[in-house]
């Protein structure tokens, strides 16, 4: 029997990212403009002995007549030699700038740097409806390899490694440190396969968009319908709207390959209570559709998180520019 993992672990792990990281997600951070102290030119050192000369130079000038002089001719003072300098606005000190610069566009044209509470890869969200020039087959394929080959996605197939072994999924593997290796093999490609199948190589052959374009239009029913919606409709790179192929049938042959290949065949186990337990293959077309429909939905949950999570960010970004108990953050009036 397939393994219940991916159904059971991912609301489980978005809520561990939520009690786990308050920090980073309430916490306070100075704004950079107001961290950055302020340089000040050193203040000289009085000189008495300059001080009387000058004095009595003064007193003979007073006692000379002084000719006048044309105001327009007059040299401007040069600035002070040790004057400091206009501050600059750069990313680094301008919070609007900072703040283009991390939710801006991603490394490929068209696609975003955005991510799921601040960890996921969530690069083929864009928050805008207007139309976009299409991606290329070769763009598809780079977003959908930078997200699936994201650093935190290893220790997350780690996370769904060691839960399937502890659910004893795909039991032919037995226990152990091997078996546990191979779970981690199984769902590294369970991911990759699906993710390629539905956001690259369908896409690319039936000229589909794979990008989610969040509405932010109207309520919370009317939105998650649109964000459901999106399972099955979705637009091609000319901009009109399609029946979403890409989705439907990428998953199932995702299933398909990920069932008929790698998962285990029909073999024998031994265990303390049966040194010769027969387990079944997991090479089935029950399995196989079993592992679609938890795809497909896997996916609507995704896309539902997708939709709102603009919310959720703006609310959370407001939260921590403000201090304790609704006080001005750093720099606040």
């Amino acid at each position: 029997m397939r393994s219940r993992t991916p159904v059971l672990c991912f609301p489980f792990f978005l809520a561990i990212l939520l009690v786990a990281a308050p920090c980073s997600l309430f916490g306070l951070q100075s704004d950079p403009v107001y961290a950055a102290a302020a340089t000040l030119p050193d203040a000289p050192t009085p000189n008495p002995d300059a001080a009387a000369a000058g004095d009595s130079q003064s007193a003979q000038q007073q006692s000379r007549p002084q000719p006048q002089q044309d105001p327009s001719s007059a040299p401007s003072p040069a600035p002070p030699p040790n004057a400091a300098a206009a501050p600059q606005s750069t990313p680094e000190n301008d919070p609007e700038k900072s703040a283009q610069t991390a939710s801006g566009q991603g490394k490929v044209a068209g696609t975003s740097n955005d991510r799921l509470f601040y960890t996921l890869p969530n690069f083929l969200t864009l928050q805008q409806t207007g139309k976009l020039p299409p991606l290329t087959a070769g763009q598809k394929f780079k977003v959908v390899a930078l997200g699936n080959f994201d650093r935190v996605e290893f220790p997350w197939w780690g996370l769904l490694a060691a839960i399937s072994q502890a659910d004893d999924g795909d039991p032919a593997y037995g226990q152990g440190w091997i078996a546990y290796a191979k779970r981690y093999g199984t769902t590294v490609g369970d991911s990759s396969v699906e993710n390629f199948m539905v956001g690259a190589v369908f896409p690319s052959i039936l000229h589909q968009d794979p990008r989610f374009y969040q509405s932010s239009q109207g309520g919370f029913i009317h939105r998650a319908g649109y964000a459901i919606s999106r399972i099955v409709v979705t637009r091609t790179d000319s901009g009109g709207s399609q029946f979403n192929y890409s989705e439907i049938f990428g998953a199932a042959v995702a299933a398909s390959i990920s069932t008929y290949t790698y998962h285990p065949r029909s073999t024998y186990l031994s265990t303390p209570t049966n040194p010769h337990l027969f387990v079944p293959s997991e090479r089935t077309l029950a399995n196989s559709t079993s592992t679609w429909g938890t795809q497909i939905g896997l996916d609507t949950t995704t896309i539902l998180v997708k939709e709102f999570w603009p919310d959720v960010h703006r609310k959370l970004s407001h939260k921590s520019r403000q201090g304790p108990a609704g006080s001005p953050g750093p720099g606040g009036d």
